[in-house]
């Protein structure tokens, strides 16, 4: 008889963003924080709407830029970071991102997006010189600044699945999330898994949220051995100078934002 090795115990950072103690969405929360719990993780929390997260940048993310000087954004944040001098809110939740192992961010999706308290802490959090910029490494790859980090999105969506599929209305899931996905992990270099997604959440039956949290418990348990999405590498010899993709290097038949995703197998 084989015996399974344990996994160890890493550090998960659980970032939600619903205005309802009593949503779905916190409901998943709660069961993905006792479960890797359990499984003897450390997790950290950050409920953006408890936490009254402020979602819009401004200026006074960068408490040492003066009033009369023009707000160039990239380079504010830039210096403010490297200099240890953002906004002590800012600063915390970059804290939380760099001690953690692994990112979930759990979300209602709300017209095709996140909601605007969580694209505010995108927004805030990822600075020039900690997320992206010429101070850090380049983007998209496992060489990027946020590299060796897992990332998973755990989102709820009052639509029918078939309506998220290819030939859905909506379009595909995948490409709905692509700015998360790729936009975001990639792009800094964490490691985004395959979503979980629980549809026609607006009434879910108690068989349904059963079964999503079993389903949900798997892939919790899978979020360190699971294989990541196999979006391709900036510096992996598949882009020109020019951040396209070389011709050719597609299966044949691959369109669109299935281009950037290295085949499977």
């Amino acid at each position: 008889m084989t015996e399974t090795t344990p996994q160890q115990p890493k550090k998960i950072l659980v970032v939600t963003a619903h205005p309802e103690a009593r949503s779905l969405n916190a409901a998943l929360t709660a069961f993905a924080v006792e479960r890797l719990r359990e499984a003897g993780h450390e997790v950290r929390q950050s409920d953006l709407y408890a936490m009254k997260w402020k979602a819009a940048l401004d200026a006074d993310d960068f408490p040492e830029h003066t009033p009369d000087e023009r707000l160039q954004v990239m380079g504010a944040s830039e210096r403010a970071t490297l200099a240890g001098r953002l906004s002590p809110d800012i600063a915390a939740e970059q804290e939380k991102v760099l001690w953690s192992d692994a990112v979930i961010l759990q979300f209602p999706l709300w017209w095709f997006s996140v909601p605007a308290i969580l694209k505010g802490w995108i927004d805030r959090v990822f600075t020039a010189g900690f997320g992206y910029g010429p101070a850090v490494p380049p983007p998209y790859g496992e060489g990027s600044t946020l590299g060796g980090r897992r990332a998973l999105v755990s989102v709820t969506a009052g639509a029918r699945e078939t309506s998220l599929l290819d030939r859905g209305i909506h379009g595909r899931l995948a490409d709905v999330l692509h700015p998360v996905q790729h936009g975001l992990f990639w792009f800094t270099g964490m490691a985004p898994l395959e979503p979980f997604a629980v549809f026609g959440a607006n009434d879910l039956p108690e068989e349904r949220f059963a079964a999503a949290k079993r389903e949900y418990g798997r892939r919790l348990d899978g979020l360190f051995t699971d294989e990541p999405v196999p979006f391709r590498s900036l510096a992996g010899g598949d882009y020109d100078h020019d951040m396209r993709l070389l011709p050719g290097v597609e299966a044949p038949g691959t369109d669109g934002l299935d281009l950037h995703v290295r085949p499977r197998g």
